[in-house]
């Protein structure tokens, strides 16, 4: 019976380590995704699309250790939520992939100039983002309780980022009516997809709070 345990627990941490990993890749998409948008790098956007592979294959392998602990062994109700709760993030860590990837492809396909904002602001939302998500990560596998509060109430700060910056380009695109307004949805667009990445982080987090206390904010849990 120890014996087992022994083999449950290594697997337990075989799951931190993945799941930190995705983590990480995640974190260092939206990095190249940013620098990629403030050097206008069209090559580098490309790559990104390229490693969203990488995150896409980790979620499958995650999935299958999720579900082998699930299947061989016999959690018990923490266990179970901590697994269960790691199914959930990974769902979530796949979309961000996918949301840095859209990004890139914006990036390839679109003429972006900072004449209608401060490419800065975005970089500085990108990191607000990309923070929640490491945060999200590492609340899970220090099973930091506090740590994941502060990534739901981090959410507020990036969605203030996307309302201000949305206004600012709105503002612009009415000031310059004869002007392309392509790029300006275009930066709005990808201003959308950094808010939703941290909707996704904050989603971690609150499966994270589930996984150490059992509850979670959808009631119907």
């Amino acid at each position: 019976m120890i014996h087992m345990r022994n083999k449950f627990d290594e697997q337990l941490q075989l799951l931190d380590e993945m799941l930190t990993h995705m983590g990480e890749l995640c974190e260092l998409a939206i990095s190249k995704a940013t620098k990629a948008l403030q050097a206008g790098d069209t090559a580098a956007a490309k790559a990104i699309m390229a490693a969203d592979e990488e995150i896409d294959q980790l979620e499958k392998d995650i999935e299958r250790l999720c579900l082998k602990l699930l299947l061989q062994q016999q959690p018990v109700a923490k266990d179970l939520r901590r697994i269960s709760a790691a199914l959930k993030m990974i769902t979530d860590m796949e979309r961000i992939g996918d949301q840095t990837s859209d990004i890139a492809e914006i990036i390839i396909t679109s003429n972006i100039s900072e004449e209608l904002i401060d490419i800065e602001e975005i970089s500085k939302m990108a990191l607000a983002a990309s923070k929640m998500v490491r945060d999200s990560v590492s609340a899970y596998v220090e099973r930091n309780l506090e740590l994941a509060t502060e990534v739901q109430a981090s959410d507020d700060t990036v969605d203030q980022m996307f309302d201000d910056i949305k206004s600012t380009l709105v503002d612009k695109l009415a000031e310059n009516k004869g002007q392309d307004g392509s790029v300006g949805i275009d930066l709005i667009m990808i201003t959308k997809y950094l808010e939703r990445i941290g909707d996704h982080a904050t989603n971690i987090a609150e499966w994270v709070e589930f996984s150490i206390t059992g509850v979670h904010k959808d009631s119907q849990i």
